[in-house]
């Protein structure tokens, strides 16, 4: 987890925005979103879970096999989902950080009861958008988040994975990572053990803004260009529908989750239904 001076700093440059007006300058923002999770060409079972609603998109991909990575991104998305709705500017990043820990602690809690779930886990990558115009990110593992800004793609968060820790160092190119043996080995997940050690960052959310969250099933085949240009048209349906089939066409062995959403002006339209993909569309715990 981030720590608590870090997370109160991000809390107090919030409220210095809010008393400056800078936190409601501009139109209130919502997010009109769409999600689609596939178990892949290889797979067996879907471990992948998402969420997507007018103020939090989330992306969790499971790990730890025996179908117990679905119980870990299940129980991730389940907690975080409970944060779809008003929350002010100010308050943002703690209360997205306090979500995420409290899916880590559930998590073991099931563990405790249930000794066969050791060793389960599961990225989370979420985005929290406030009443105002203000985006949280919190992030672990190797789900990832991007956002397309007038043409232009960039990636919100960085992997936790034994590559780009290399790639970090200087010790290889993004080229090699590419193709490195080990380039699935993440180094930090929601497991349930101890206190969880994720990103947390605050974005300005601006309309036409058009974010995605994925699972590794398709940032690990799609470049950023490709990404960008399966992005750049269309609805978030039209987006989600694109982006998994150009995975798949590319031969991806992963599950393969995401999540698109557009910054829109205003409030929800009453009529907005959040959706819930993958495995937790299909968990009772």
């Amino acid at each position: 987890m981030p720590t608590l001076p870090e997370v109160q700093k991000l809390g107090e440059l919030l409220k210095s925005y809010r008393r400056r007006g800078e936190a409601s300058t501009g139109p209130r923002v919502s997010l009109q979103s769409a999600a689609l999770s596939d178990v892949g060409l290889v797979r067996s079972n879907n471990e992948d879970s998402a969420y997507a609603g007018p103020a939090l998109v989330a992306v969790a991909d499971g790990v730890g096999g025996h179908a117990y990575g679905e119980v870990a991104s299940s129980v991730a998305i389940t907690t975080l989902s409970a944060l779809d709705g008003d929350i002010a500017g100010d308050e943002l990043v703690y209360t997205l950080a306090n979500s995420v820990q409290a899916a880590n602690e559930r998590m073991g809690e099931l563990i405790a009861e249930r000794p066969e779930l050791h060793g389960m886990g599961t990225t989370l990558t979420a985005l929290l958008c406030s009443t105002g115009n203000r985006l949280a990110v919190a992030h672990i593992g190797d789900s990832r988040a991007y956002r397309l800004r007038d043409g232009a793609l960039r990636q919100l968060t960085t992997d936790h994975t034994l590559v780009q820790s290399l790639v970090s160092a200087g010790s290889i190119s993004a080229e090699e990572a590419a193709t490195h043996p080990r380039r699935s080995l993440i180094l930090r997940a929601l497991d349930g053990r101890g206190a969880a050690h994720f990103d947390l960052s605050v974005l300005r959310v601006v309309p036409g803004d058009r974010y995605v969250v994925c699972s590794d099933g398709i940032s690990d085949v799609l470049t950023d260009d490709e990404i960008a240009g399966k992005l750049g048209m269309g609805s978030p349906v039209d987006a989600v529908a694109r982006l998994a089939v150009s995975a798949l066409e590319a031969g991806s062995s992963d599950n393969l989750t995401c999540v698109v959403a557009d910054a829109v002006e205003g409030r929800p339209e009453p009529s907005t239904s959040p959706v819930s993909v993958g495995a937790v569309a299909d968990w009772h715990g």
